[in-house]
């Protein structure tokens, strides 16, 4: 699903919505949440899940197109947990 497609589907549930006002709604959430996982490690929101920072170690891996070894440093990425409820729903 990309961005678009949320807007629409918003819009006909919420008619009274202009896309304009969902498109402001959705990028002013995302940016919440991206402050929110940046400043406290992590943002929650229940029944759906739990999107924390994560910690990669630096590791040697290998080049794919000539095998040699590399040095891959270490950084952070986020991952996502869902909850009990997403995770019961997806199982369905």
């Amino acid at each position: 699903m990309t961005k678009a497609d949320l807007i629409k589907l918003i819009h006909i549930e919420h008619k009274s919505l202009t896309k304009k006002m969902i498109s402001s709604v959705i990028d002013a959430m995302f940016s919440i949440i991206e402050k929110n996982i940046y400043s406290e490690n992590k943002f929650s929101y229940p029944g759906f899940g739990t999107f924390v920072v994560r910690t990669r170690k630096a590791r040697v891996g290998r080049n794919p197109r000539n095998g040699d070894e590399i040095y891959i440093k270490a950084s952070k990425t986020v991952g996502f947990k869902p909850s009990k409820l997403f995770k019961e729903k997806i199982q369905d």
